[in-house]
C-alpha cells in the first residue's frame, strides 16, 4: 500500500460508511473528510496510468490505487478542511485542480481545497421543501444583486422579498469561472461555487437564511457545456466530451463510449447541491443542448436522484427547453422525464411584442394580441407543434393536458433583458400603463410567475452580458455576442451593435449592480406587485388554479379577459392594452355575473397607489362597459 495509506480496521470502517452516505451526494468523487482519519480521494483518469495526490503544504506526492474501471482513490492522512491540494498525472506534468473540488480558493487554475460541508450548524431542520404549486420565483444573480456581490449581502436583502410575496428564489449558477465577473454560464468547477461571492458555508447561510424566512432556493445548473477557460477535465478523461457539438462548444458526452462515468459526474453533482447545500432544486440550463439516445435520458435520471437527495424535502426541478418539448414535465410512467415545469418563452415574446410594437427576429411568430394570452393562459406554449417560420421547422409538443403550474411565464429574464442590446428593462421600452397592465397578467395568471432581479421595484440599472475573460477569448466572446444580435434588424441597421457594451470591460459589469437606494425610490412599483402577489396568495380564485377552471374571451383589438372559477366566488380578470374601451353590448357569457348578481371592483392598476390616473366603475348601472385603456382590472361578484 503506497506511502501516506492509514492502516487499520476502525479507519476502514469509517471509510466504507463515509463511501455509503458519499453514493447518494457525490458517488465517492473528489476529497471527502474522514473524521481524524485524514480524507478520502476518488478521481476518474482512465486516459492515466498513475495518478498522485500532491498537497500545497510539503508537496509530498501521494499515489492513490488503481480500482481498474478508470477510478484512483485513497486515503492521504495528512489531508484536512482548508487543505489545499492538486493531482499530478502519469507521474509527471504541470498539477491539475480536482474535477470534483468542493471550493477553488483561487479561482479554477489554483489548486482545490478539502471542505467538509458536514461542519456547517443549519437551522433548517423544519423545512420540508417546495412544491409545484403556489410559487413565486425570483431570479437573482449574486455579483449584481447587491453593490458587494456577495452572499453575505445578498442574505440582508432576503426579508424585502419574503414579504413581497416571493417564494422561489432561483440564484444564476455559480460554479466556478475565471476572471472577476460573468454570468456563470462558463462554469467549469461544477461542484465548487465561485470564490468570488464568498465561501461555500457562505453560500449554506444564504440557504439557512432563506428557509428561515420561508423561501425556497433553486440553482440555476449548466449539464449542456463547460466553459473554454480552465476547463482541464481532457487532462484526465477525453470521454467526457462526446463527437457533438453544442451551441457554446463540445457536448457533454452522455450516451457515447465510456459515458457510465460522465453520466455519474452530473448526477453526483446534482445530489451534491440538494444534499449538501439543502438548495430545493435545480433550473437547468438550455436542455435541449443536451444530447442522449440513451434508454433513460439524463434529464430522467437527474430528476430521480435529486427526489432521493431531497428525502423527506420535496424538491423543484425547472428547465428551460427552447424546442418547447412537454414530454419533460410528463411523469415517468407515462414517458416523461419528471420535471416540474418549463420556461415559457411564447409568453414572453407575445408580452415584449405587445409592450414594445416590435416583432422581429425570433419575436417575429408572434402578435402581441389578446388571443395569443388568453392561449398562453389556457395552455401554455402557444407553439405545441405548428410551423415556427423563425425557424422554418415545426416548433413544440403537444401540451393541452399540462398544469398551468407546469409552465413558469416571465417579462423579463436575464437572456431577455440582455438581449434588448441596451440592456433595458422593460419597463424602460413601454408605456407605464400597458407594462402595469401585464404586469397584472403575469402574477395574477394561473401559471407560476417569475421576475427577475430589481424588477418589483422598477430598477433602471441595465443587464448587459458580461464575461471576464482572457483577451483572446474576449475578443471572439464579443464577435460572437455581436454576431448573435444581428439578428434583430434594428440593431444592425442602426449601428446598434457599435453600441453594445463590451462583455469583457468592468463597467459593463458595474453598471448591471442593482442600487440599493431605488429600492426605496419607487414605491409605486413596490406597492404594485405587492398587492398582486397578496391577492394571489389570499383570493381562492388566484391561489392554485387549475386546468379548465378558467377561460377566456377577446373584446376588441387590444382587450381580452380571463374568467377564473371558484367555489368561492369566480373572479374576471380584464385586460386593456390599447385605448378606452366602451362595450354598450356584452353579449359575452363570461362577463355574466354569476347568480343574477353584480359585478364589483376589487382592483385596478389604475390606481393612484400605483401611478396610475384613478379608475371609474367599469359597468355601470344601464350596464355598459367601459374597459380603462392601458390598464388590467379585477372584478369580484357582490358579496364575492
Amino acid at each position: 500500500m503506497p506511502t501516506g495509506f492509514p492502516r487499520g480496521l476502525t479507519v476502514l470502517a469509517q471509510v466504507l460508511r463515509d463511501r455509503e452516505r458519499m453514493k447518494v451526494t457525490r458517488k465517492g468523487i473528489g476529497a471527502d473528510v474522514v473524521g481524524e482519519a485524514g480524507a478520502h480521494f476518488r478521481v476518474w483518469a482512465p486516459d492515466c496510468s498513475r495518478v498522485e495526490v500532491v498537497l500545497e503544504v510539503g508537496g509530498a506526492a501521494r499515489a492513490l490505487m488503481s480500482e481498474g474501471n478508470g477510478y484512483y482513490a485513497g486515503m492521504v492522512d495528512q489531508a484536512g478542511p482548508g487543505a489545499l491540494y492538486r493531482y499530478r498525472l502519469d507521474g509527471a506534468g504541470p498539477l491539475y485542480p480536482d474535477p470534483a473540488s468542493r471550493f477553488q480558493p483561487e479561482g479554477p487554475h489554483g489548486p482545490s481545497q478539502i471542505v467538509d460541508p458536514g461542519a456547517f450548524s443549519w437551522t433548517d431542520h423544519e423545512w420540508r421543501g417546495v412544491t409545484r404549486e403556489g410559487q413565486v420565483i425570483y431570479e437573482m444573480h449574486i455579483g449584481t444583486f447587491t453593490k458587494e456581490g456577495t452572499w453575505q449581502a445578498a442574505a440582508r436583502e432576503l426579508p424585502e422579498l419574503a414579504s413581497l410575496g416571493v417564494t422561489l428564489l432561483e440564484v444564476m449558477p455559480v460554479a466556478d469561472f475565471p476572471g472577476a465577473f460573468g454570468w456563470g454560464y462558463d462554469g467549469v468547477n461544477m461542484f465548487a461555487p465561485t470564490r468570488l461571492y464568498g465561501r461555500p458555508d457562505d453560500f449554506r447561510a444564504f440557504v439557512d437564511t432563506a428557509h428561515a424566512l420561508n423561501l425556497g432556493v433553486i440553482l440555476d445548473v449548466v449539464y449542456n457545456h463547460f466553459g473554454p477557460d480552465g476547463n482541464y477535465l481532457t487532462r484526465f478523461a477525453k470521454a467526457y466530451f462526446s463527437a457533438q457539438t453544442s451551441e457554446w462548444g463540445d457536448a457533454i458526452n452522455f450516451d457515447g463510449p465510456d459515458a457510465g462515468p460522465v453520466r455519474d459526474f452530473f448526477l453526483a453533482n446534482a445530489a451534491a447541491w440538494i444534499a449538501e447545500y439543502h438548495l430545493d432544486g435545480l433550473r437547468l440550463d438550455a436542455t435541449q443542448q443536451i444530447f442522449d439516445a440513451s434508454p433513460t435520458h439524463i434529464l430522467a435520471e437527474i430528476a430521480h436522484v435529486v427526489r432521493a437527495a431531497g428525502g423527506r424535502r420535496r424538491t423543484y426541478l425547472v428547465a428551460e427547453n427552447e424546442p418547447q418539448h412537454a414530454r419533460l414535465v410528463r411523469s415517468p410512467e407515462t414517458g416523461g422525464y419528471g420535471l416540474d415545469a418549463l420556461w415559457n418563452d411564447d409568453f414572453h415574446h407575445a408580452a415584449a411584442v405587445a409592450l414594445t410594437g416590435h416583432n422581429e427576429a425570433y419575436y417575429s411568430d408572434y402578435r402581441g394580441q389578446p388571443q395569443e394570452f388568453i392561449s398562453a393562459a389556457k395552455w401554455g406554449f402557444l407553439y405545441q407543434g405548428q410551423r415556427y417560420s423563425w425557424q422554418k421547422a415545426r416548433r413544440g409538443q403537444a401540451a393541452l393536458d399540462l398544469e398551468p403550474s407546469n409552465f413558469v411565464t416571465f417579462l423579463e429574464n436575464h437572456d431577455q433583458v440582455a438581449n434588448s442590446g441596451r440592456g433595458e428593462r422593460m419597463r424602460l421600452r413601454t408605456s407605464p400603463g400597458r407594462y402595469r397592465a401585464l404586469t397584472a397578467l403575469l402574477l395574477l395568471g394561473p401559471a407560476t410567475p417569475m421576475l427577475f432581479q430589481g424588477q418589483e421595484f422598477g430598477a433602471t440599472s441595465p443587464f448587459f452580458y458580461f464575461a471576464d475573460h482572457n483577451v483572446e477569448l474576449a475578443r471572439l466572446v464579443r464577435a460572437g455576442r455581436c454576431q448573435f444580435l444581428s439578428q434583430f434588424a434594428s440593431l444592425a441597421e442602426s449601428d446598434g451593435l457599435g453600441r453594445v457594451p463590451d462583455p469583457h470591460a468592468p463597467d459593463t459589469f458595474t453598471r448591471c449592480k442593482l442600487r440599493g437606494e431605488e429600492r426605496r425610490s419607487y414605491p409605486e412599483a413596490v406597492a404594485l406587485h405587492r398587492d398582486l402577489l397578496r391577492l394571489r396568495r389570499e383570493d381562492p380564485a388566484f391561489r392554485a388554479p387549475k386546468r379548465r377552471m378558467m377561460d377566456g374571451a377577446v373584446l376588441g383589438p387590444d382587450a381580452f379577459l380571463l374568467r377564473f372559477f371558484a367555489a368561492e366566488g369566480d373572479r374576471l380578470l380584464l385586460v386593456n392594452l390599447g385605448r378606452d374601451l366602451k362595450l354598450s353590448e356584452a353579449p359575452e357569457p363570461l362577463l355574466a355575473p354569476p347568480h343574477d348578481g353584480v359585478w364589483k371592483m376589487l382592483w385596478s392598476s389604475a390606481d393612484w397607489r400605483y401611478g396610475g390616473s384613478g379608475h371609474a366603475p367599469v359597468e355601470s348601472d344601464e350596464g355598459v362597459w367601459l374597459i380603462p385603456g392601458e390598464a388590467a382590472v379585477v372584478l369580484a361578484p357582490s358579496g364575492g
